[in-house]
């Protein structure tokens, strides 16, 4: 079995039919290094049938508008170039997957259905209720982790320490490197070529927030971003990369988040690289214990995007500094157009708002701030999820539901000094940022950004 069977769930395994097996596409979009689609070719040929691998256009979607659907289906459109060079139909179906993949299975007599797994409860709410209506099997494979988040443990974390030794002591089993995916031979032609300009011309969501031109979408250009990353920033990972100034983050976040890269791949490359292993282990880190720590925490904790996930601490700390005087009180509406008195909160925004990212280290600032300068804790943390979800290209992401959640409620951290407003929640302030970094060199490099 070229796939791990640890990767895989069966979420209701139904009367196998003798037609085409199903790869609904959903997280992961992308051709090479997918456990999913790889899955589903096995079965596939185990069954001599054709496989067909399903997108399902649907709008609106948490939040997102013309800036991450543009980014979707400029990857999309390089999908379906690569699976038809492989032999492998592509269709892309728009409306509720609730009703269009359950009727797609329906009309084209289809066997089985494979889909990949998140964590969020949109998507697993959609793959309960359509295995619900087929009579056919569906599966789901962990093909965004390296160490599957339903195997690595049963139960929400309460921090990186406590998920770091389970992660590490499993993840030598799944650091494996993918099979290719072969051609294959099937009528290819049942299925016409999507037209793009007609699904462009249809596109219905708010489009207000421009694209994002300065990131080149698909999986060729989130290639070239990691290989871009290991030759000339890895090595000084460590020492830079909590520094917005300079240029030391991977960049992988928009293509980690569309799935147009495996997580996988990327920690197989930086292993491999010609670095030192303290910039290994430090990217590592990251990309493996903190990144699936905030799978574990959507997984488990289906209220992740409000105060009730926050731990019994926090909820009381907060509620008791609920009522103390703000330092500033700024609207949405405000915060949105970066007028506040905070010239490095207001450089962060506008790092978003021109990019689609802003760096990792600031977004802990930014969040913070918006709890000190918001009228309640309820409000700040709609908010951060707000503006993130409308301005990120990673938004609507465990990442960055488990990034608010820290930054307002003290998710995955401890309680720390007690202050006015924040309560035992961590503190930053501007003062914290000069000490570790030249902020003014930061405001100047967002001020000399394009306009989008």
């Amino acid at each position: 079995m070229l796939v791990d069977a640890r990767r895989v769930r069966a979420v209701d395994r139904g009367t196998r039919g003798s037609g085409p097996v199903v790869c609904w596409m959903s997280r992961d979009q992308r051709v090479d290094d997918n456990w999913a689609l790889l899955f589903a070719r096995e079965m596939a040929l185990e069954r001599a049938v054709p496989l067909v691998v399903v997108f399902c256009l649907f709008t609106p979607f948490l939040g997102a508008g013309l800036r991450q659907y543009g980014f979707l289906l400029r990857g999309l459109a390089e999908v379906e170039r690569s699976l038809r060079e492989r032999g492998i139909p592509f269709a892309l179906l728009r409306g509720d997957p609730r009703n269009r993949i359950p009727a797609f299975v329906e009309a084209h007599r289809c066997g089985a259905v494979v889909t990949d797994f998140s964590p969020l409860r949109i998507r697993t709410a959609q793959v309960a209720d359509v295995a619900a209506a087929l009579e056919v099997p569906l599966y789901e494979v962990d093909a965004h982790n390296v160490v599957p988040a339903r195997y690595v443990t049963d139960k929400r974390e309460y921090a990186a320490r406590t998920i770091r030794p389970k992660l590490w002591r499993t993840a030598p089993a799944f650091l494996t490197d993918f099979p290719e995916l072969e051609e294959m031979d099937g009528p290819i032609d049942r299925w016409p070529p999507v037209d793009w300009d007609q699904v462009w011309a249809g596109l219905d969501v708010r489009g207000d927030i421009p694209e994002a031109t300065s990131i080149v979408p698909g999986e060729a250009a989130a290639l070239r971003c990691l290989e871009g990353f290991l030759a000339e920033r890895l090595a000084r990972y460590p020492e830079e990369r909590n520094d917005p100034a300079r240029d030391a983050l991977s960049g992988l976040s928009p293509y980690l988040h569309f799935g147009q890269i495996a997580p996988q791949r990327a920690a197989l490359a930086v292993q491999a690289a010609d670095a030192p292993q303290e910039a290994k282990d430090a990217f590592l880190e990251e990309s493996i214990v903190r990144r699936e720590l905030a799978e574990n925490f959507c997984l488990h904790a289906e209220d992740y995007d409000h105060m009730s996930a926050f731990p019994d601490w926090a909820r009381t700390t907060l509620a008791e500094h609920a009522e103390d005087p703000r330092p500033a009180l700024y609207s949405l509406e405000e915060m949105e157009r970066a007028a506040t008195h905070d010239e490095a909160w207001n450089a962060a925004q506008k790092e978003m708002v021109r990019t689609g990212k802003m760096h990792g280290y600031m977004r802990m600032y930014w969040g913070k701030k918006i709890l000190e300068w918001s009228p309640t804790p309820e409000e700040a943390l709609r908010r951060v999820i707000l503006l993130n979800d409308r301005y990120e290209l990673d938004g609507r992401d465990p990442n960055g539901y488990t990034g608010a959640a820290w930054s307002i409620g003290g998710v995955h951290d401890r309680p720390w000094k007690e202050r006015p407003i924040f309560g035992k929640i961590r503190y930053m302030n501007d003062r914290g940022l000069r000490r570790k970094f030249d902020v003014d060199r930061y405001i100047r490099k967002v001020e000399a950004l394009e306009q989008p």
